[in-house]
């Protein structure tokens, strides 16, 4: 099959193209990019779809989704959240391992392979915990796991708070060639805590959960990657405190990268008042300094991915008191519309913001994804920058229906997605 993307402005970080162009897709590869392709190349093009107007950029990676499968598929299944990847531009994701049971050995990561499979929707690439049941205890068995097609290792919303036990899991991931991806969390700093510490937790009479137990926590792990000299990967940044020792570890040479997520530089603690479970994440949204000093450090490098952390949950896990509700947000659907408000601020260059979609994630799991280049698998995206439409919980196809910005206008949206060479989500 093949298809003609025409005359949309493609985006290719990757190959440092940045201009309007032509798209050949065939057999699920991408063919070439030029200007004007010769009619004789097009002419047999099952389907051409003018892109004028629009960007044409490599299919988003998300590198921090939670699936809920196997165990909470009243959350999310491998399928819905698939069909809510595509829907949001994203052609890669990565999976989380906190599913029941937790991604710990080799038939539950098989199993998410093969569920994705079946579903042929999206590309998954299965995060396998780092510790056995995510509990901090005893390392997995990291080399089946990577047989098995696990594409990483992380304890997710757990902190692996034994130092010597992450000093073993850095370097027996290094030599696998596969990432740890941490969660910085001191829980004995954050014990009891429900949203970010300061001013309107006080307000709301909620236990806060100070910025430090994010920055001790960042500042041992920094430490830990440097003494091994094994890379490390930080998720959901959320803190100034956080963004600083990132910038100072890899002016010394830490191999450290970090990623954070839209609500981390669109929303603070301001969002939590009336007490919205909505707006109950993990770690905590901030304060307004944090969110200045995230948006910096996306500005200047200091962060290098941008990760949805999607974590949808079923009405019931969030329609109850604050202090009992779920922590996450769904967030697919939203984050390319949020993040594209960064190019509107002047924060990032648009080729920036579609790097830290695309390979960068690409780069830190190591995967063959995120360019446009001859000869690369056809998963592209094409965002109509344009489009204006509103959030509505209803109209995302995600099981999880909870998302903070119910009914806010967004602007920019992904109108087509090419997982492949075959389009798996239009909206054109």
């Amino acid at each position: 099959m093949k298809l003609l993307l025409k005359g949309g402005r493609v985006v290719d970080p990757a190959g440092k193209t940045d201009g309007k162009a032509d798209l050949l897709i065939e057999n699920g590869r991408i063919v070439r990019t030029g200007k004007d392709l010769a009619k004789e190349e097009c002419a047999s093009a099952a389907e051409v779809i003018d892109c004028r107007g629009r960007f044409v950029v490599p299919g988003l990676i998300d590198i921090h989704t939670h699936l809920r499968e196997p165990g909470f598929e009243y959350k999310e299944t491998i399928a819905s959240g698939c069909e809510a990847a595509v829907a949001g531009g994203f052609t890669s994701i990565a999976c989380m391992p906190n599913t029941d049971p937790v991604n710990d050995s080799r038939s539950v990561t098989e199993f998410i392979r093969r569920k994705a499979a079946e579903c042929g929707i999206a590309n998954v690439y299965p995060i396998a915990a780092i510790t056995l049941k995510s509990e901090g205890a005893s390392l997995c068995e990291f080399w089946d796991l990577k047989e098995a097609g696990a594409s990483g290792f992380s304890d997710d919303g757990k902190s692996v708070m034994n130092g010597a036990l992450l000093r073993r899991a850095l370097e027996y991931a290094a030599s696998l060639e596969l990432p740890v991806i941490v969660h910085c969390e001191d829980r004995h700093l954050s014990a009891g805590g429900v949203m970010h510490e300061g001013a309107v937790s006080t307000e709301l009479g909620l236990t806060g959960i100070p910025a430090l137990a994010e920055d001790v926590m960042v500042a041992r792990d920094l430490l830990l990657s440097e003494y091994t000299g094994a890379p490390i990967h930080i998720a959901h940044v959320s803190t100034a405190g956080a963004v600083r020792l990132i910038r100072e570890a890899k002016a010394r040479g830490v191999r450290v990268t970090a990623e954070t997520a839209p609500h981390y530089f669109t929303l603070t603690d301001e969002a939590v008042r009336g007490y919205d479970t909505f707006a109950k994440v993990y770690p905590p949204l901030r304060g307004a300094e944090d969110l200045a000093a995230i948006r910096e450090g996306l500005r200047d490098g200091t962060l290098d991915a941008i990760a949805s952390d999607h974590a949808p949950h079923a009405r019931t896990d969030k329609e109850v008191e604050f202090d009992y509700a779920a922590s996450g947000l769904t967030g697919l659907e939203t984050s390319l519309a949020l993040s594209l408000r960064l190019v509107a601020d002047g924060v990032l260059t648009l080729s920036a913001l579609i790097a830290a979609l695309t390979v960068r994630p690409a780069q830190i799991l190591r995967i063959a994804k995120g360019t446009l280049a001859d000869g690369a698998d056809a998963d592209v995206a094409v965002i109509d920058p344009e489009k204006e439409w509103t959030v509505d919980r209803a109209g995302l196809r995600s099981r999880g229906k909870n998302t903070p910005f119910q009914g806010w206008p967004m602007k920019g949206k992904a109108v087509l997605t090419i997982v492949g060479g075959v389009i798996r989500y239009r909206d054109c």
